[in-house]
């Protein structure tokens, strides 16, 4: 078996997997009207909340990558401290998470295309761009990591920048950054900004997906960590200025903020630079196709490691021989986005719409995730003989935290079809323990593998 092109990422490549798969722009375009509908002027704290649960989270997920690194991502990681059981739901939610959040890219640039198209007085079929960004993506993953990475690093740059350079001309126009309504958190209230950490949560989910690149990366015990912690900084700390700039902005204009169906385009008319609302939106749709393709990144790799460990079928585990990636585990994922984006439009649902569920239903995943590491990491240390009482402590910060989205997500309870999602997950992790418990028995016979694997 030809194995993945190692030693070929730098540490600026891996960072931009991970800052791809949580997609920076959608924030400031689609999500922050909805923050300040829960948080209001306290939206900026909420964000830099939620970038402190996701920093917890981190830590725990740097014990592991300080000491390992393959593709497995997190799977591989709770799989040395949980074993081969412990571990299976935990790559099972990854899929999952990695699947929504690449149909979530796919429906973003639908809606994008439609609005860039729009603007020409062309009708573009949402399910006709929704295949070209799946086409296009999958051939970069399956020709070349590098190349699908520095991708990533140039669109995001690229449209980060932009998104930059309209808050200064807001900021200019407003003349100065204080803003005593939002310092002064006037009218926030506690049950709000705790909703709104569960809004953080959809902005931030993903950062850890330069994990999944651990046979690939240069130095991986050093650059993986490093780029998973830089990740939680650099985005949350762009969250928190995104969202203080945008309500700073918004007092300017008749609607209210979570009225604004394009706020940013509001913002660009509002500090008279309306040319920049072609290039957010262009922005915009080259940012849901980083997502798409980070997600086939992460996905195909998941499929493949799994495979490796024979929870999946033998062939998933086949590399290209000449291009040295997981070209099998990828077309399967790319087959599983293809579905499930293009059953849903087929449906009847607007992309619009279709983005927002699936990045609702995306972290769901995601939290059962990071709640499997910060639990397993503490019990690694522990069998690995070098656990100390901060660990504990950490991982306990993280789990506790991690119960405030958990719950807002169920209580109140949301609107149809959104009070339906945790219980279609639930169905999908018990369908999970169905089809792989039986194979990892058959493992722990086959090949006595024991609790605890290096």
């Amino acid at each position: 078996m030809t194995p993945l092109r190692s030693g070929v990422l730098n540490l600026w490549e891996v960072l931009a997997q991970s800052i791809a798969m949580l997609g920076p722009t959608m924030t400031p375009v689609l999500i922050v009207p909805l923050m300040f509908a829960s948080a209001g002027n306290a939206s900026w704290l909420a964000y830099a909340f939620g970038s402190l649960m996701l920093l917890a989270v981190a830590l725990n997920i740097r014990v592991f990558a300080t000491r390992s690194a393959s593709a497995g991502s997190l799977y591989e990681y709770t799989r040395r401290a949980l074993g081969v059981r412990g571990s299976m739901l935990c790559g099972w939610s990854l899929l999952w998470a990695d699947a929504f959040v690449g149909v979530a890219g796919l429906t973003g640039f639908a809606v994008f295309t439609k609005a860039l198209a729009r603007l020409g007085q062309v009708d573009v079929p949402g399910l006709g761009a929704l295949t070209v960004c799946l086409v296009i993506a999958f051939a970069l993953a399956y020709r070349d990591i590098r190349l699908s990475t520095i991708t990533l690093l140039l669109l995001e740059t690229g449209s980060v920048s932009v998104i930059l350079v309209l808050f200064a001309f807001v900021l200019q126009r407003h003349g100065t950054l204080y803003d005593a309504d939002q310092l002064s958190l006037r009218g926030a209230n506690l049950p709000g900004v705790a909703l709104g950490m569960t809004i953080a949560i959809f902005s931030l989910v993903g950062f850890e997906s330069a994990t999944s690149l651990g046979e690939e990366a240069r130095d991986p015990l050093r650059t993986i960590p490093t780029a998973v912690i830089l990740s939680v900084l650099v985005s949350g700390a762009f969250f928190v200025f995104c969202a203080y700039a945008e309500v700073l902005g918004a007092r300017a204009l008749a609607t209210p903020l979570d009225k604004l169906g394009t706020p940013l385009d509001a913002l660009a008319d509002a500090a008279r630079v309306p040319a920049l609302k072609v290039v957010i939106d262009v922005g915009a749709l080259l940012s849901s196709f980083s997502i798409t393709l980070a997600s086939l990144n992460a996905g195909g790799r998941i499929i493949y490691t799994m495979s490796r460990k024979g929870l999946f079928p033998p062939f998933l585990d086949r590399t290209h021989p000449r291009f040295r990636t997981p070209n099998v585990a990828l077309a399967v994922f790319a087959a599983v986005l293809a579905a499930i984006g293009g059953g849903m439009l087929l449906g009847g649902i607007a992309p619009l719409d279709a983005f927002n569920d699936t990045a609702t239903l995306g972290s769901f995943g995601f939290i059962a995730i990071y709640a499997f590491v910060s639990f397993a990491a503490p019990l690694y240390l522990r069998r690995i003989g070098e656990l100390r009482s901060r660990n504990i402590v950490v991982a306990v910060f993280t789990l506790a935290l991690l119960l405030i989205p958990a719950i807002g997500s169920v209580y109140p309870v949301p609107p149809p079809p959104t009070s339906y999602f945790p219980y279609v997950f639930a169905m999908y992790v018990a369908l999970g323990s169905i089809l792989l418990w039986s194979r990892s028995r058959r493992l722990l016979e086959e090949r006595d593998v024991s609790p605890v694997t290096a």
